[in-house]
């Protein structure tokens, strides 16, 4: 199959798969649970990372540690829908390290941002920031998180690739 330019066989899907959930593992432990040497697997990686298949390599944190920690999904709705606007609260984005995650959607709003605060205070906090800021922030809907009840960074390989077998 082809991805982003790459032919990938069954091996590259297991490779892919087993560095989503264990990014520290040996090269000779990878090589050994895909069945191959460990160079032909070092070569079929470096492949895989220079095709960009993979961004990075990352430790997960378990919030628990940090304990207390709020999490607020808010949808936000800006005043004007011009491109100058968008690139505006984008940027702006980058300035508020509590806000670990913004994507701009379709439908009735612009953006849903995931945002960690230490408590709902300190989150009106935030809040009070962005409307300050001129970032063109309208209105904006807070949902507080009650629970985790899933949470899965691995993408899963078998779906997205399904229609792709050669």
């Amino acid at each position: 199959m082809q991805i982003a330019g790459l032919r990938l066989d069954d091996r590259d899907l297991a490779i892919l798969n087993i560095l989503q959930t264990e990014g520290r593992i040996t090269k000779a432990a990878l090589a050994e649970r895909v069945n191959l040497s460990p160079t032909p697997c070092w070569e079929r990686l470096k492949r895989l990372e220079q095709a960009g298949l993979i961004e990075s390599y990352e430790a997960r944190l378990s919030l628990k540690a940090f304990s207390p920690v709020t999490i607020v999904f808010m949808e936000a709705e800006l005043d004007s829908h011009k491109a100058e606007d968008f690139d505006r609260f984008e940027a702006a984005m980058a300035d508020y390290p509590e806000i670990v995650e913004c994507w701009a959607v379709g439908g009735g709003i612009d953006y849903v941002l995931r945002i960690l605060t230490r408590d709902i205070d300190s989150y009106q906090r935030l809040v009070d920031r962005l409307l300050e800021a001129k970032i063109g922030l309208r209105r904006y809907f807070s949902y507080v998180v009650t629970k985790p009840v899933k949470h899965q960074t691995a993408l899963p390989l078998d779906l997205l690739t399904a229609d792709l077998a050669d």
